[in-house]
């Protein structure tokens, strides 16, 4: 699933990766040489500062020295044989000049501090690369994201994604990565976590609890209509759907109001009996909306959870036929209507779904034959397109493959989960 598409982000993200890495070692050499000249810059305003807290030391402690220098001149040279009398000189000393025993430690502790720095300093190798944990980053300009997006936008593009998805992504990108700083050794790995929130951000949309929405229906039947062009699997998917519905012990009846296409009811008829639900149908040609209005009206004599109405395969184009969809809705009042399109139709799918969320306002979306789609372009930009929630996808030919729709599947199977 999504095979194509995966393969194409990997690689654009890998050339924009490669290519902003190069342009930073092209821009490293001159930078290296800036810092190693605003280093050197820095050390000597260092030992400038430095230096004249050592000068200062000195000259307080050559007044100590000669303080020192003074009392044993004056008073214990001529009493070096009374030790007694001296210790007591020095002792009395001490208590009357507080001041200068302080001046005496202080100083020493200061040079001891700037000898120090000064010492330990300069000998450090790249001091600077330290302070800065040797990360080495760099800056997408604006010009040079537009250039290399172009990759990324090409690889959407070729996978069926919608303009405004890619108008999305490209404006997601741009603010989380242009003139922003980015380790070197990282911009890959940047750029696929940026992708992979915008991505994440297009499926922003409340989903809707069917089984819960059932259930707690006090007016019996929940009503669900289903439309979408022939062949895209609507009657297929509505199959499906009564099956699990089955499974979940909650009953449902089918409508037949495809009235139109040959063969359809005979189609629905075989799907019915084989699940073991009720189809209600008319003969072709009969007015669609009595078929589901009658399927509705069996289905409250007979208390049923929930009715299917099957309609008619209208192309998204032709104008006449959507109105009679139109009427369909006016008439049933469905509870929820359901737009099914083929995953594989990429582009052609979103059109359609726009077009008969215009009509008839959808409330949410199965994507036929994902199993097989490996652009993926549909399954990333419809939910986005329409405001509306992809509810299941279809991803085989058993009754029982139809999956809850989740977005963490869509992001592995195109790489960035």
């Amino acid at each position: 699933m999504f095979k194509f598409l995966k393969e194409k982000l990997k690689s654009a993200v890998s050339k924009i990766s490669k290519s902003v890495e190069e342009e930073g070692k092209a821009e490293e050499k001159p930078l290296e040489q800036a810092e190693e000249k605003e280093e050197k810059g820095f050390f000597a305003k260092l030992k400038e500062k430095f230096a004249g807290k050592e000068e200062k030391a000195i000259v307080e402690e050559k007044a100590v020295e000669k303080e020192k220098e003074l009392v044993f001149k004056e008073e214990i040279r001529p009493k070096l044989e009374y030790k007694e009398e001296f210790e007591s000189k020095i002792e009395h000393k001490k208590a009357e000049t507080p001041l200068k025993e302080g001046i005496k430690h202080q100083p020493t502790k200061k040079i001891e501090e700037g000898q120090k720095i000064i010492k330990e300093e300069p000998g450090k190798k790249g001091f600077f690369k330290s302070i800065k944990e040797k990360i080495i980053t760099t800056k997408i300009s604006e010009g040079q994201f537009d250039r290399l997006f172009w990759d990324l936008e090409l690889a959407l593009m070729e996978n069926n994604v919608a303009v405004e998805v890619i108008e999305k992504i490209k404006g997601d990108l741009k603010l989380e990565l242009v003139e922003k700083p980015i380790t070197r050794t990282k911009v890959e790995q940047t750029i696929q976590e940026t992708l992979k929130n915008s991505i994440e951000n297009l499926f922003e949309i409340s989903n809707i609890d069917l089984l819960h929405e059932i259930k707690n229906k006090k007016d019996k039947p929940y009503v669900i209509a289903f439309f979408g062009i022939n062949g895209s699997g609507k009657t297929t998917s509505i199959a499906k759907l009564a099956n699990m519905l089955k499974d979940k012990k909650i009953s449902c009846v089918l409508a037949a109001s495809d009235t139109f296409r040959a063969a359809s009811i005979e189609q629905l008829q075989h799907h019915a009996d084989r699940i073991g639900v009720k189809l209600i149908k008319h003969d072709y040609g009969a007015d669609p909306s009595a078929v589901a209005f009658d399927a509705i009206k069996h289905a409250k004599a007979k208390n049923i959870d929930a009715v299917l109405i099957d309609t008619a395969g209208r192309m998204h184009s032709n104008i006449n036929l959507i109105d009679e969809l139109k009427k369909i809705t006016r008439v049933t009042k469905p509870d929820l209507k359901i737009f099914v399109g083929e995953s594989i139709a990429g582009n052609d799918c979103i059109d359609q779904a726009k077009t008969f969320n215009d009509a008839v306002g959808i409330d949410g979306i199965i994507l036929a034959k994902a199993d097989i789609d490996e652009k993926g372009g549909a399954a990333v930009s419809v939910s986005y397109v329409t405001k509306k929630p992809i509810m299941f996808f279809g991803v085989g030919q058993k009754y029982s493959d139809l999956e809850p729709f989740d977005k963490e599947k869509i992001l592995k199977n195109i790489g960035l989960a």
